[in-house]
């Protein structure tokens, strides 16, 4: 081999190991919801996750049955949280919300925590009529928004988060911190193609639910990735052709009695095809 056959060779695996470094392999905690969130982490980690993506109505932990997490968490909560968390060895990035708040204080009380508790973003779909809001919050914690989609409803038509460029148009010129997390299973329960859409959302996505689904209809369950209807594998190499730097979180909106083993397949499928 020539030296400068060698030197491209050398360039070549740098650029695959910072690209592999840059896509992180995660779990959404939401597949454990039967548990608490200390119980998720575990599992997380045991599962073989690099990092966790929270949801804000679990319940803490064993010891703390009755203690929510979410923004009201004491700082005593929020500490034993973060000593779990780095006693497992997972990184916690994301945290799903129900409600952003209606108020600039309520608003600002939910990003200050996730800029506390150490999170790139909050994952969730605020109203149209918040962003304005949201987007202040963005500039001054540094926190993410990933504007979440769910999938296509009949019975909804006024709901429109499944239409990739009007989501796209609600971001035209705003932050670059306000982007989007890309639930596959939803973009098929819509009966859409995640590549595709992927592409819509080009230079906004910033973290992703990835999913497999039984059939490319509304309300199909979760499936094993390669056991669906679903293109993994295509769908990852999507992300690493736009230079995906988030967390690709595995998470099953159904859960099976093997939901751990059902997370772990799909966390090896992850590893082979990032």
């Amino acid at each position: 081999m020539t030296k400068q056959r060698v030197i491209t060779a050398a360039v070549a695996m740098m650029a695959g190991a910072v690209l592999a470094a840059q896509m992180e392999v995660g779990v959404c905690a939401y597949s454990f919801r039967k548990v608490t969130a200390f119980e998720a982490i575990e599992k997380a980690k045991a599962c073989g996750a690099d990092v966790i993506e929270l949801f804000f109505w679990q319940k803490l932990s064993p010891e703390h049955p009755n203690v929510t997490l979410n923004q009201h968490l004491s700082d005593a909560h929020i500490a034993a949280l973060k000593a779990k968390l780095d006693a497992v060895g997972i990184k916690a990035v994301n945290a799903y919300v129900a409600d952003f708040g209606k108020t600039e204080e309520e608003t600002r009380k939910l990003f200050t925590f996730a800029q506390k508790l150490g999170l790139r973003g909050l994952t969730g779909e605020p109203p149209v009529d918040a962003l304005d809001r949201v987007e202040r919050m963005v500039k001054e914690t540094g926190v993410q928004l990933c504007f979440h989609n769910h999938a296509k409803n009949k019975d909804k038509p006024a709901y429109r988060n499944w239409d990739p460029e009007y989501l796209m148009g609600l971001m035209k010129d705003r932050d670059p911190r306000m982007g989007f997390s890309v639930d596959t299973g939803h973009i098929y329960r819509s009966g859409m193609d995640p590549v595709a859409y992927l592409r819509v959302l080009e230079g906004r996505v910033l973290s992703t639910h990835l999913k497999d689904v039984k059939e490319a209809v509304y309300g199909s369950p979760d499936v094993v990735f390669g056991q669906g209807v679903g293109d993994i594998p295509a769908v990852m190499a999507e992300l690493k052709r736009q230079g995906f730097k988030g967390h690709v979180g595995v998470e099953f909106d159904v859960v099976s009695g093997q939901v751990e083993q059902d997370v772990k397949a799909c966390l090896d499928v992850i590893r082979k095809h990032r």
